[in-house]
């Protein structure tokens, strides 16, 4: 026994403390609805499971799996991932909404992020983009670029986030080209290359000579540069496939949304919540503007995305009149976010009827 402090102390010099072991790394997962391909939907997610790594390094473990079809395939996967112990998934597709939210009640342990989901739980976040504002915005370009008048949309599903894409595009297509009209083609599903170009080609026989689709390959800007027509890149810059028919891109970022969700998980500070982003958040963005669009074309767009990021500008900012001539959003009014997250109508300028 040491007779003092003193000596207790000078012991102390020869055993050098222990160094504390680091953490454990973070277990994140994404779960993603088509293969992962050089550009698109899959790929935009991908690139931010990418940024969380380059930001956490060390802190973080991150894996993925592609190609995962929505339903049973879905609940099958995200269930299998959280009994791997992984401590946060990500499921980016709205068919995912519904696995997620069953395979959380098992694992109340584990956190769930919905990317597109509209519900949440006390393991289940929902999170968004206002992929609408950027639709807005290539409608512009669109508007000025077109030469025939018509512009040709390849959709996937007639649900409230596809409409609002389509409704703000035709928006700003008529903002810029009053008589412009727009013509739909649904294919009811998100991704199947060989339908998509089919649908594109049948536009473009329509007389469509700018393209713009809500679907998850690159077909629809293929076609487009096949054709000596231009379209609109959705997801990601798309110039790799189509170096002169690209108008713009609308890009998606998710790097810094989701390295914050994860740091949150290392923290313990995770807590579920809805977040709706656009282009002031910085998860939405229109550039890669292609070599066919003048200069002050692309000036008058980047004039307008930062009059939205600031708040000056809304793409349905009323008047917004449907396809039966009925007012949606009346003059001096804006519609709500609950109003754009119900959308069921095909604004003026769109030809057809939504199908049943």
């Amino acid at each position: 026994m040491y007779k003092n402090l003193a000596a207790a102390l000078a012991a102390a010099c020869f055993f050098p403390p222990l160094h504390a072991q680091a953490p454990a790394p973070v277990k994140a997962a994404w779960v993603y609805v088509t293969p992962l391909t050089d550009a698109g939907w899959t790929r935009q997610h991908d690139e931010g499971r990418r940024a969380v790594e380059a930001a956490l390094g060390a802190q973080v473990q991150t894996t993925f799996v592609e190609n995962v079809a929505e339903g049973a395939d879905a609940e099958r996967v995200i269930r299998d991932l959280a009994r791997q112990g992984q401590q946060i998934i990500f499921t980016p597709s709205f068919g995912y909404m519904e696995p997620t939210l069953k395979v959380a009640r098992e694992f109340p342990g584990v956190k769930f992020e919905s990317i597109t989901g509209l519900k949440q739980a006390p393991n289940v976040a929902t999170a968004n983009a206002r992929y609408y504002e950027g639709r807005y915005l290539a409608g512009i370009a669109a508007g000025r670029m077109t030469k025939s008048g018509v512009a040709g949309y390849v959709a996937g599903f007639p649900i409230p986030e596809v409409l609002q894409g389509l409704n703000a595009f035709t928006l700003g297509l008529r903002s810029v080209n009053p008589r412009a009209t727009v013509k739909v083609v649904w294919l009811n599903e998100w991704f199947n290359p060989p339908r998509e170009r089919e649908a594109a080609t049948a536009l473009m026989d329509q007389d469509a000579d700018v393209l713009a689709f809500h679907t998850g390959s690159t077909a629809v800007m293929a076609a487009a540069e096949a054709r000596g027509k231009l379209a609109v890149a959705y997801h990601s810059d798309m110039r790799g496939v189509a170096p002169s028919a690209q108008i713009a891109a609308i890009t998606h970022q998710w790097g810094d949304y989701y390295t914050r969700r994860v740091k949150a998980v290392q923290a313990g500070r995770w807590q579920s919540g809805n977040l709706w982003g656009g282009v002031r958040e910085g998860m939405v963005r229109v550039d890669a503007f292609g070599p066919k669009v003048p200069a002050a074309v692309q000036k008058e767009v980047l004039a307008r995305q930062q009059g939205i990021a600031a708040g000056r500008l809304h793409p349905f900012a009323g008047p917004v009149i449907d396809g039966a001539g009925q007012v949606r959003v009346p003059q001096g009014r804006t519609a709500s976010d609950r109003e754009i997250l119900r959308m069921d109508y095909l604004v003026q300028g769109v030809q057809g009827t939504l199908p049943r």
